[in-house]
């Protein structure tokens, strides 16, 4: 264990759980427990706002499964991570004031909230909470991986007894904190994860011997690697090109960063958190998946793609500065697996508990059963993780492509198209979630595209022929809750 590199982490984690009791105070102080511990009471300023957006959505698969998915293709795979690029531009312009507005009518705390009171539909409410605790299991399960594989790799740990610190880590600042704790400690991983780019790549590039020298051994062992195509050519444009709608448009869909644009305080925010994402999350991704390239002449031969960053870090830095580098991967997972928790935590919570199970809850039993809920999923994801996949970024990008097939069209349509109502919704949901299970088990690669392209396609198709045929019901109900309010 290199007590160099471990000083900068253990501080690391130890901020993290003083932001965690700090916000606890604040889930004790507010009136409205939901508000606050899922939503953080709708006070996020732009700078808190971006940097959410961008800890939430930079996850193990941006900054640890994604440079060893570069470190096996080339720069084809950072050309394909630029996709990624627009995350924050498409969510926030698309959603919005809009979504913002709508949200607050509803007085909705999540992405379900307002799906109900748009379609009016217990359907619709089901299939929506239904599809985040499925494949957010997923996507959490791979945080957990990438968290516990990065701990195993800098000390020596077991893979168990890393998984174990890292879980233990989690649970106690979400449950304590709630959604506040999430977003302040969204913001310092965000800016750690920042200069982490920055000291990383300036790093691997010195112990290279310069770009142009790094470059010179690529092409000498594998010509492909500095192509756009990938190492064996299987990065065609059609294939890369479908990548900006699983993670660039489709991005809008994924409730755990469509909660965001409910979040905000004010429209300047909004605006300010529109500007700081992008440049931040281009950079970063950028940087990251670029090292993983570049370190293929420096560390030849590693065989677990996962363990590229930590490897490159202890190798080209120095043990105390490689600490402060590995917290920005620490720091990506930790703020995705926090987001993930409480989103799947309000989805059994707030959209079935409330909903359909004890609706006159009172707020000390809702808090109990928050508290409660999240630490069973926290445990049941624990074990989940307790057999981990060979590359964890295949993992988190199924579950990426499920819920942009269940939720792209009734969230946007949801907003912008007035004859948009429950039947179009619920053929859209299982439509999209249905074909993808199927074309991704049977097809992977439809056309030579990423598998979720033809399901939101499908999912599109279903929904307006749903609306249609159905009817405005949706619109009836709109004017008479907005007539209402």
């Amino acid at each position: 264990m290199n007590l160099s590199v471990m000083v900068p982490l253990l501080l690391f984690l130890a901020a993290v759980f003083l932001i965690g009791f700090w916000s606890s105070r604040y889930v004790a102080k507010k009136s409205n427990f939901l508000q606050e511990y899922f939503l953080g009471s709708r006070e996020l300023g732009g700078l808190i706002l971006a940097m959410t957006m961008v800890a939430t959505y930079g996850s193990a698969s941006s900054f640890v499964g994604g440079p060893g998915a570069a470190y096996s293709e080339g720069l084809g795979w950072v050309l394909l991570s630029m996709s990624q690029v627009a995350t924050g531009y498409f969510v926030l312009m698309i959603l919005g004031k809009k979504f913002a507005i709508m949200a607050r009518r509803y007085n909705a705390v999540t992405l379900v909230d307002f799906l109900k009171s748009r379609y009016n539909s217990k359907t619709v409410v089901l299939l929506s909470a239904f599809s985040i605790i499925i494949f957010l299991f997923s996507a959490m399960a791979a945080q957990w991986v990438g968290g516990a594989r990065l701990i195993e790799t800098v000390t020596g740990m077991s893979y168990t007894s890393a998984l174990f610190l890292f879980a233990v880590t989690v649970l106690v600042y979400v449950i304590i904190g709630g959604f506040r704790a999430v977003a302040v400690t969204d913001t310092m991983q965000g800016i750690v994860m920042f200069f982490g780019t920055i000291i990383i790549l300036v790093g691997t590039i010195i112990a290279g011997g310069g770009m142009s020298n790094i470059m010179s051994d690529l092409a000498a062992e594998n010509p492909n690697l500095i192509t756009p195509y990938g190492a064996d050519g299987s990065l065609t444009p059609l294939y890369v090109s479908s990548f900006w709608i699983l993670v660039g448009v489709g991005v809008v869909g994924l409730p755990q960063v469509a909660v965001r644009a409910m979040s905000y305080k004010n429209a300047r925010a909004m605006h300010r958190a529109l500007i700081i994402g992008t440049i931040v999350v281009a950079f970063m991704m950028f940087g990251f998946h670029l090292a993983g390239v570049m370190a293929r002449p420096i560390l030849p031969g590693i065989e677990a793609p996962d363990t590229v960053m930590p490897l490159l870090a202890l190798e080209v830095l120095p043990g105390w500065l490689a600490g402060i580098v590995l917290a920005a991967p620490m720091a990506a997972i930790m703020s995705t697996v926090d987001s993930l928790l409480l989103l799947v935590s309000s989805a059994v919570v707030k959209d079935v508990y409330l909903n359909y199970i004890r609706p006159d809850a009172e707020q000390k039993q809702v808090r109990r059963v928050s508290i409660g809920v999240t630490t069973v999923l926290g445990i049941a994801v624990f074990t989940m993780a307790l057999s981990p996949p060979e590359l964890l970024i295949w993992l988190n990008l199924f579950a990426f492509g499920g819920l942009e097939a269940a939720f792209i069209w009734p969230v946007v349509l949801g907003l912008y198209w007035r004859r948009a109502n429950y039947a179009g919704a619920i053929a859209s949901m299982i439509t999209g979630v249905g074909s993808y299970i199927l074309i991704h088990t049977f097809w992977p690669e439809p056309l030579g595209m990423h598998s979720v392209v033809l399901p939101v396609v499908l999912s599109l198709i279903a929904f307006i022929s749903g609306s249609l045929l159905k009817g405005g019901a949706a619109y009836d109900y709109e004017n008479k809750h907005l007539s209402s309010s």
